[in-house]
Order: structure tokens, then sequence, then C-alpha cells
């Protein structure tokens, strides 16, 4: 258990470090939050959104999953864009992945990775849907950091065609959905030069994500 005592001694101390900073913060975090910005990111415990964009806690909604993955027919991804649309009311929705992704990784192996390939199949559609972009880059790294841009770009069309995100931009909600990578070599954030802010937008971002980075 010594391990986990750790845990709760940073606690104690990050706690204490908040109060130091600002006596009332938890009493105003607890009455409500009012993030502008929901991140649909990597589990990869090495990227944590609150902390790399340098937001506290209540700043920031957050949804993670392997490899940053939005599907149609996830309920639990899809629950977490509606409450942060319809009830947050955020204003802008940032997918997140990353280079050097385990997930994306593990989707061009023809190892057996058990129940975890069925997820990763998405990831497989994407790379065979851009495999001829991916084919004509002749390093090994080069294309691997490409599809986990890829991917990021395909996730933000996913979050454009849910029915709460279209739903928004026709009652003229403002709402913007946007792909950026982040680099765990040097800690920093890349922007994949697509931001969508309504139905008509997205056709013409998507083809300029794409031509951004050739």
């Amino acid at each position: 258990m010594a391990g986990l005592d750790r845990l709760f001694e940073n606690n104690r101390r990050w706690a204490e470090r908040m109060r130091a900073e600002d006596p009332a913060f938890f009493e105003k975090l607890a009455e409500q939050q009012s993030p502008r910005y929901l991140w649909i990111g990597c589990s990869d415990s090495r990227v944590p959104a609150n902390e790399i964009v340098g937001l506290l806690p209540g700043e920031i909604f957050v949804h993670r999953n392997v490899a940053n993955v939005v599907v149609h027919t996830d309920l639990n991804c899809l629950s977490v864009i509606q409450f942060a649309v319809e009830t947050l009311g955020v204003q802008h929705i940032i997918v997140c992945g990353h280079y050097g992704c385990g997930g994306v990784l593990a989707s061009t192996e023809s190892d057996n990775h058990g129940l975890i390939d069925n997820w990763l199949r998405h990831i497989q559609d994407v790379q065979q849907k851009h495999q001829g972009l991916l084919s004509a880059i002749g390093d090994d790294r080069a294309r691997f950091a490409r599809l986990c841009e890829l991917n990021v770009i395909e996730q933000v069309v996913n979050v454009c065609q849910t029915t709460v995100v279209r739903g928004a931009w026709r009652r003229g909600q403002a709402l913007t959905v946007h792909g950026w990578i982040y680099g765990l070599e040097d800690g920093l954030l890349r922007d994949l030069d697509l931001a969508v802010g309504g139905e008509a937008e997205q056709a013409g971002a998507y083809r300029t994500a794409l031509e951004a980075r050739r």
C-alpha cells in the first residue's frame, strides 16, 4: 500500500497548494463547472489534458479513450459530447491525438492483441482510406506519425457528423471542432489546420487539413 499512500500524500499537498493560491478555490469549484472546452484525447498517461494546456480543474471537460477514437455507436463518448454541448455549453471541441500513440501503432501490427483489436479496427479503416497517401511515405517513422495525424483528422469528421454537433449548429450555437496533435518528445501541441464551425465548412476544412501536411 506504500505506493497508494504516496498518492494520498500528493493529493494533500496539491490541495494545500491550491488553497494557498486561492483560499476559496474548492468552494467555487464545487458550486459549478463552466468549461469552454471539451477535450477528446487518448488514454495515454503521458498526455494529461489539463496540464499540457495550463488549465485548472473546472476549465476543461475531458473524455479519453485508446487512440482518441470517436465512434457513432460509442454511447459513452456521445453522452460526453451531448452533456458538454447541451448542458455545459462548451464553445470548442478539441480532438487531440499524439505522436507515438500505442493504439495507432498496434492497429498497424498483424499480432493478435485481444479484445482491443475490435476497437483498433476503426484506426485500420483510417489507414485503408488513406493507403495511397501513406504508401507514398518511405520512412517508417514519418508514415507512423502521419497515420497519427490522419486518425485525428478523421475523428474530427466523426465528431462533426454526430447528431449532437449537427443539432447545435442548426440551432445557431457557437461551436467549433478542432484537430490537434501532441508531441511526446517536446511537450508541444500542433494545430492540424482543421477547425470546423458549421456544416458548410466541413468539406473545405477537411481538404485543407489533408493538403497541409502532404
